[in-house]
């Protein structure tokens, strides 16, 4: 009789467990980060670490790269999904040549984050100090911080030679080496060294006037992915944006950033308050981008300014909540 009875509860609840709401697997996004250490470029590790994507049902795996345009290529190989600290005028570059790339959000707005500077032995004192026999360094090929050296030549006179090197780590051996006559940096790297007097800082990216007011990085997409993978990566720009939201709110962001790159808070604070504002990592819309695109031919990324239908089709920017 008992077994009667619990052969006909079973018969009641099996096709409530049929229809009952299953969970769903978490949608897996890879992302390639240049200078993944920057913290501009936190919003993607730290809100993972964070716990801020689980509750988007997504995991992110991220990976750093030399700079805009190894992850460019990784965006553009499907080796990555989606692409942060990439220079904007490089991703219209690549656009424009026909690239299955997409701007899905604004990442940073404005130059003053990156510094250029020399060993503190070094007889310059500005750019202009230094001659077409001098170096300049920039990470690589469509970077922000290669758009901005090329805007200092045209600018600002400058008449050293552009050199790719790579992230401030490297960038900071090939100048106390004597490789390279000017490294480029963002902040907090280098806060130390500058601190010890080892190193001087003589230009910021936001001596260049045109670009003091321009949204300068910006996260890619691969076109593909996002036809295929929709509604993954809108909850990613969701993420995204809550992330930096936290990031800027809780105490905790800060010090888990501090354990990460092992550096002081204190170094870390005073960097955010000089370079990081969190105006400057506004999603909502690309700021001064008719500058931004007259700038992109101005400095030859571009042969002739983007269509309205070309602009259309670059900017996936999905309206904040």
């Amino acid at each position: 009789m008992t077994q009667l009875r619990i052969a006909c509860a079973f018969a009641l609840i099996a096709p409530l467990l049929l229809h009952a709401p299953q969970a769903r697997a978490e949608d897996t996004l890879k992302i390639a980060i240049g200078q993944i250490n920057n913290w501009e470029n936190q919003a993607p590790t730290l809100g993972e670490a964070a716990g801020i994507f689980k509750k988007h049902n997504l995991k992110i795996e991220a990976f750093g790269t030399q700079g805009a345009g190894e992850t460019i290529q990784a965006v553009l190989s499907g080796s990555a999904d989606l692409g942060a600290g990439v220079g904007l005028a490089g991703v219209m570059r690549a656009f424009a040549k026909g690239a299955p790339v997409r701007v899905l959000l604004p990442a940073f707005t404005g130059t003053g984050d990156l510094y250029w500077y020399v060993r503190a032995d070094s007889p310059l004192k500005t750019l202009a100090d230094a001659s077409a026999q001098n170096t300049i360094a920039y990470s690589t090929s469509g970077s922000s911080s290669n758009n901005i050296v090329i805007a200092f030549g045209q600018e600002l006179g400058l008449k050293a030679k552009p050199t790719a090197t790579g992230s401030p780590p490297g960038t900071l051996t090939q100048v106390m080496t004597g490789q390279i006559d000017i490294g480029w940096a963002a902040p907090p790297f280098g806060m130390k060294e500058i601190r010890e007097g080892k190193i001087r800082i003589i230009a910021f990216g936001s001596d260049v006037p045109s670009l003091r007011g321009q949204t300068v990085r910006v996260i890619i997409v691969n076109a593909d992915a996002l036809k295929e993978k929709r509604d993954a990566i809108l909850r990613f720009a969701a993420g995204y944006r809550e992330a930096v939201d936290w990031m800027y709110a809780d105490p905790k962001a800060l010090q888990m950033y501090s354990d990460k790159i092992q550096q002081p808070i204190d170094i870390l604070q005073e960097s955010m308050k000089k370079f990081h504002p969190k105006s400057a990592l506004q999603t909502e819309h690309i700021a001064d981008l008719e500058g931004a695109i007259a700038d992109a031919v101005k400095l030859k990324f571009l042969d002739a300014p983007l269509t309205k239908e070309q602009i259309t089709e670059l900017l996936q920017i999905p309206p904040a909540k």
